[in-house]
């Protein structure tokens, strides 16, 4: 039997196997005729996948998650508890909405680390995210804003667009004007740099 979708089903059966690369759906979630669900991947019920969305395979998408038109979504991915906007790229491994940092390996067999996105996270569009970021819970990041690695941003921190941190900077309230920030907690770069000059010189005068 098929569904108006195109999806194959046996009658009682809760998920279906997808026409466009044979990965399953919960008979309940909305999907674009479009979507490719790769082998292996799974939608679950009441989930929203726009048109061209590409889910890679070993994906597994949760219950009641909104993934926005040309989203690319790589395998082996996690996602729950999230809303993903348009033209959006996750890759390999990464986990979204859930415990635990996501991670994929390399061609060298290396294992790397994907950023850990908590629980009602907001980011804008354009942003990128480098290995090892941490984002808290119910943060809300603006458009165009670039986190280095290791990066951390505390719980109910807001971001506004157009900021860009440095790696290993710690976010621990609300960054209300665009511009280079780095340091922990973070301060605009200028005072960070002035931060390290300081330290060094005191470092300096205490060894001689």
């Amino acid at each position: 039997v098929k569904t108006e979708t195109g999806a194959d089903v046996d009658d009682g059966q809760e998920f279906l196997k997808w026409k466009n690369g044979g990965g399953h759906l919960h008979k309940s979630a909305c999907i674009d005729p479009t979507v490719v669900i790769e082998i292996g991947a799974i939608v679950h019920p009441k989930s929203v996948l726009g048109a061209n969305v590409h889910v890679g395979s070993g994906t597994a998408i949760g219950p009641c998650v909104k993934i926005g038109q040309f989203t690319k979504i790589g395998y082996n991915a996690a996602l729950s508890n999230c809303t993903v906007g348009d033209s959006c790229v996750i890759h390999n491994g990464v986990c979204i909405g859930q415990d635990g940092f996501g991670f994929f390996v390399d061609e060298d067999g290396n294992m790397v680390k994907k950023p850990q996105i908590g629980h009602n996270v907001v980011i804008g569009k354009s942003c990128m995210l480098c290995g090892q970021v941490g984002i808290a819970g119910s943060v809300i990041i603006g458009d165009y804003v670039v986190l280095g690695g290791r990066v951390a941003v505390r719980d109910h921190v807001s971001i506004i667009s157009k900021v860009r941190l440095a790696a290993n900077s710690c976010v621990t309230k609300d960054i209300r004007e665009p511009g280079d920030y780095g340091g922990f907690p973070a301060v605009p770069i200028h005072v960070w740099r002035r931060q390290i000059a300081i330290q060094c010189r005191s470092s300096k005068k205490r060894k001689s």
